[in-house]
């Protein structure tokens, strides 16, 4: 999940609410029982034309929740599943952006909206507000999952439709966020990845100096008194939060850019981050080949400029390879040194499918390694052995389920068809365990996070039904 949920998450209470009481953990599900909660859950967070990932902590629509929540309800509804993705448009940007956030219009949702302020930007939609970032480009695998279940009649339609907000967003990709032509998106702030306060940038978060204004919160230790305001606070425990420095520190970046209007060539001058980011290239690579695959179907030429620039992509995915350590890394746009923490993002070249076999093999094997990514409920956000290792810190060491499933389909495209079985029958039986949450600690299989977790439910049923 992304943590823009970050200006909501400080947000003093203005209304009187119980303080919360955690639950116990959820009497344990038979197999045969998954599909029916899964559903259940889907139909509890629909909001019309989207679904909520999670109805007590986020409420707005999400980028990529919304893509993985459209793959399992293809199997459910193709229809409502379709509606999910196409209410993304309205989010897009005039300059081809897909928007991490489309939020709510309602009142009550007001201070979120002006935390972003998307219409300062010349480019943002008309009518509606958004953040002023984006999130991993999942729509293609989305849009084509959906196609899966439509006759070819249908499919092409249903491709026709979408084609023109992917051409739009792959564009805007490369033409804002590869000013150097190399091949490789950079990224201007951790929510734009999704794993949000992930090693690599929490990292590099650390080498800048703090804002004075942080900096004194620390000192006086006013972070304790923080947390007890804290919206996410209400609905989880802070421990299985962002550090409240850290988000005070990203929400200021946030700020940065709203103070430049979301405007590229402004934030670029004076960056705090420009990461090329290796879950987000990854994800990349496997858009660009679903996009061509819709292609090739509705019988459409891509762009030649898209089209060149797409072919770079998966070859410069391999100078994130650090032969000493033999795994991938994120690198800094400005510098091009790897950013080596390790994280959940060395196996996303699995899911790319544009590395070799002998490099594959190399990640299964850290896949099966109990101190790295092999613990009892896998896959851990973080290796086990890394210092930044916690089992309940978001995405610092729970495993979740939407990396799971790209993991699985990673391993199934290179031909580990027992690890992926392997993985898919451990992820079900953490959710059978535990319910549909937000995310479970990698060692216990306990729920974390927020309850009832769309993303969850709908990756549940599409890996019960590929099973």
């Amino acid at each position: 999940m992304d943590e823009d949920k970050t200006a909501d998450e400080l947000e003093i209470v203005e209304d009187k609410q119980e303080t919360r009481k955690e639950p116990s953990q959820p009497k344990p599900l038979a197999p045969s029982e998954l599909a029916e909660a899964a559903e259940k859950i889907l139909k509890e967070n629909n909001c019309g034309n989207y679904t909520m990932p999670s109805r007590e902590l986020y409420p707005h629509q999400w980028l990529w929740d919304s893509c993985f929540t459209a793959i399992g309800l293809r199997h459910l509804d193709v229809e409502r599943a379709k509606m999910e993705l196409t209410s993304l448009c309205r989010g897009q940007w005039h300059n081809g952006m897909l928007p991490n956030i489309i939020f709510r219009d309602e009142n009550h949702y007001r201070r979120e909206r002006e935390a972003w302020r998307s219409w300062i930007s010349p480019n943002s939609p008309d009518n509606v507000a958004t953040s002023g970032i984006t999130q991993p480009p999942m729509l293609a695998e989305a849009v084509v999952r959906v196609g899966e279940k439509l006759a070819l009649p249908e499919r092409r339609g249903w491709y026709k439709l979408m084609w023109p907000t992917l051409i739009a967003h792959h564009s805007w990709i490369y033409n804002e966020r590869d000013p150097h032509q190399e091949g490789l998106a950079l990224l201007i702030h951790p929510w734009e990845v999704g794993l949000d306060n992930t090693p690599p940038w929490i990292s590099e978060l650390h080498q800048h100096l703090l804002p004075g204004w942080i900096r004194l919160v620390q000192k006086l230790r006013l972070d304790i008194i923080i947390n007890l305001f804290r919206r996410d606070g209400r609905s989880v425990p802070i421990d299985e939060r962002f550090n409240t420095i850290e988000v005070l520190a990203l929400y200021d970046v946030q700020r940065r850019l709203k103070r430049k209007a979301y405007d590229i060539d402004k934030i670029l001058d004076h960056s705090l981050f420009a990461i090329e980011d290796l879950t987000f290239n990854c994800i990349l690579i496997r858009a660009n080949e679903n996009l061509r695959k819709i292609s090739k179907t509705l019988r459409e030429q891509i762009p030649s400029d898209l089209d060149k620039a797409m072919r770079k992509t998966g070859e410069e995915l391999e100078k994130l390879w650090d032969p000493y350590s033999n795994q991938y890394y994120s690198r800094d746009f400005i510098t091009h040194n790897l950013i080596k923490e390790p994280s959940i993002a060395a196996l996303m070249p699995l899911y790319a499918g544009s590395i070799s076999k002998e490099r594959a093999e190399i990640l299964v094997r850290m896949l099966e390694n109990e101190n790295q990514f092999g613990p009892a409920y896998p896959v851990p956000s973080v290796p086990v052995s890394s210092p930044w290792f916690n089992p309940r810190h978001y995405w610092q060491g729970p495993a979740w389920v939407n990396t799971n499933w790209l993991i699985i389909d990673g391993l199934k495209r290179y031909g580990f068809s027992e690890h992926a079985d392997a993985l898919t029958e451990t992820t079900l039986e953490m959710v059978a365990k535990s319910g549909f949450p937000e995310y479970f600690d990698p060692i216990t299989g306990e729920r974390l996070g927020a309850h009832d977790f769309a993303w969850t439910a709908a990756l549940t049923i599409d890996l019960l039904q590929n099973k």
